[in-house]
């Protein structure tokens, strides 16, 4: 009896010790490469960083690049709508420059009330064949004078510190295509119940900018710059995905889908450009 209970104690330890770690060969007869090792239910593999190295793994980038829940023809129309919006920074680039630099043509009354009539007259030419290089016209004309129309606040961030212009330019950029991507990747209609949010949040804001006319409080103003920047990453996630659905439904109307997220990526910048604005100048303020 207790030659059998020492047998099969020693059967137990035996088990034991096999669980405590397990240690298997290399391939070529090398040292251990694999160890497991129990503590209670929970199993730990560690494993030689030579064998298996995740950095030795290939990323396939033809996969990041499909996109299988838009259908081609859809993807052809989005192409058509990034190159529309390619063609408006440039445009609205050249705009800004001509007030900055050349002073030929200012930013005032004139210049947002001839942006309004050109969106108003682009809006009102329907989309076909033989008006498309016209609606092309007029989107480059609302983006010169849109680009125009930044002028004041480039004077002022200029006058502030220069390198706020570029740094507002590539944080709006990396913004706008991480939320770009996110909205692509998502799931089909997944961010349009953001619409009615948004534009309640816009209509506060629109609000509480027209009171800040009379009170003149710096806090409202640099909440609204805040909120303001929020609302609009959220609208670049929901017009991304509505002109997916737009699209997919048959509107095929690049050149006005291009003017919502033309207008999304200004004003980011311009808030963006503002925010860094008044940072640098109460920075500069405390050295004072």
């Amino acid at each position: 009896m207790s030659h059998s209970s020492e047998t099969l104690l020693s059967q137990r330890q035996r088990r034991e010790e096999a669980g405590a770690g397990a240690t298997f060969a290399g391939p070529r007869g090398g040292p251990a490469l694999l160890r497991l090792v129990t503590f209670g239910q929970v199993r730990l593999c560690c494993t030689d960083a030579g064998t298996m190295n995740i950095f030795d793994r290939k990323i396939n980038f033809d996969a990041l690049l499909k996109f299988s829940h838009i259908t081609p023809s859809t993807q052809q129309h989005l192409k058509k709508v990034y190159a529309s919006f390619a063609l408006c920074m440039f445009v609205a680039a050249a705009g800004a420059y001509v007030h900055v630099i050349t002073h030929f043509i200012q930013a005032g009354l004139l210049s947002a009330l001839g942006s309004l009539i050109l969106m108003i007259w682009l809006m009102a030419t329907p989309h076909s064949h033989e008006t498309e290089q016209k609606r092309l016209g007029l989107l480059a004309g609302f983006a010169f004078l849109t680009g125009v129309g930044l002028g004041p606040a480039l004077e002022f961030c200029i006058a502030i510190n220069p390198s706020i212009i570029p740094t507002a330019f590539m944080g709006t950029a990396m913004i706008f295509t991480c939320f770009t991507l996110s909205a692509l990747y998502a799931r089909r209609r997944s961010y349009l119940f953001l619409g009615g949010i948004l534009m309640s949040a816009l209509s506060l804001l629109l609000l509480s900018s027209l009171g800040n006319v009379f009170f003149g409080s710096i806090w409202l103003f640099q909440a609204n710059l805040y909120v303001g920047l929020v609302v609009m990453c959220g609208f670049v996630l929901f017009d991304t995905q509505l002109i997916i659905e737009k699209a997919e439904n048959g509107d095929q109307d690049y050149i006005w889908h291009c003017i919502d997220l033309f207008l999304d990526f200004i004003t980011l910048f311009r808030k963006l450009m503002m925010i860094l604005a008044m940072n640098e100048k109460d920075k500069k303020k405390e050295k004072k």
